[in-house]
């Protein structure tokens, strides 16, 4: 996608197994509240850019690293009248669990970065490498050395354990059962009634409990769980009007302006360079 101010280039690279490596330059660009299945791991390569994550506000000035968890609310735009560019890796938490294993007690763990911008110039420059690389064709020796090298540096340096469901309070638990009950369900007419009793709540308990955990209201959460599964399909080879419908949205000009307003692409743009490499 390109104009005079706006230029995305989004890969899906198969041989690092449907990894998406991006590289945008966006000027007014804004993007809404949404979340994504994999991790988001960039570097700020121009400007700086402003957004929010878990409603904690975050500026990242050029050659700063942002960091966002996977199915973590969060938004962008420019924090600059001149916009900002960013390449950035999505890798999903099943490509870092196994990576993650020497890391943490656990095994099959995913990791969490508590940090969403981190200053850290010789990991950026390392990233802005991988970035290079992958951008390559063949050298799939080096590609995944470097890519679990870099990886294995930032987990060491800033990663950390998730919260146990243990360690939540018992509201907490139980809007994060309903949370995933939306996400295995998205496909039916779910009621504010129905999602608060299996909550235990009230219908405006629940509402308010579960924004405050969550980050979007329940109906808001369900249009991201729907995005996240056209983003599946697509990646699949399945037609965007069909995927369209297979998702929940009324005509293909609803699902592309939602797409959009959270990828930062169209659904054809997102299939556009499906693996690539």
């Amino acid at each position: 996608m390109q104009n005079h101010k706006e230029s995305v280039n989004y890969l899906h690279l198969r041989e690092l197994g449907g990894l998406g490596l991006l590289k945008a330059h966006y000027h007014q660009k804004q993007f809404s509240k949404h979340v994504h299945e994999e991790y988001c791991i960039g570097v700020i390569t121009r400007g700086a850019q402003a957004f929010s994550r878990k409603g904690q506000n975050h500026i990242a000035p050029k050659g700063d690293i942002i960091l966002v968890n996977a199915d973590e609310v969060h938004t962008g735009s420019s924090a600059l009248s001149s916009g900002w560019s960013y390449r950035a890796i999505y890798p999903t938490p099943e490509m870092l669990i196994d990576i993650s294993q020497d890391f943490f007690s656990n095994k099959g763990e995913a990791p969490w970065f508590e940090q969403a911008v981190v200053h850290d110039e010789g990991l950026a420059r390392q990233l802005c490498l991988l970035f290079d690389l992958l951008e390559e064709k063949d050298n799939l020796l080096f590609k995944e050395t470097m890519y679990l090298s870099t990886i294995a540096c930032l987990m060491a340096k800033h990663g950390r354990r998730r919260r146990e469901v243990s360690d939540l309070s018992n509201a907490q638990s139980r809007i994060l059962l309903v949370k995933d009950f939306i996400s295995s369900h998205s496909d039916e007419n779910l009621s504010l009634d129905d999602l608060a009793t299996l909550a235990n709540l009230s219908p405006w308990h629940f509402l308010r409990e579960f924004k405050k955990n969550v980050g979007l209201p329940p109906h808001a959460w369900l249009l991201q769980v729907r995005l996240i599964k056209a983003q599946q399909l697509l990646k699949k080879g399945e037609k965007v009007t069909s995927v369209a419908l297979k998702c929940g949205f009324s005509d293909q000009s609803h699902f592309n302006r939602h797409f959009k307003k959270a990828v930062g692409v169209t659904p054809s743009q997102y299939i556009a360079n499906i693996f690539i490499q």
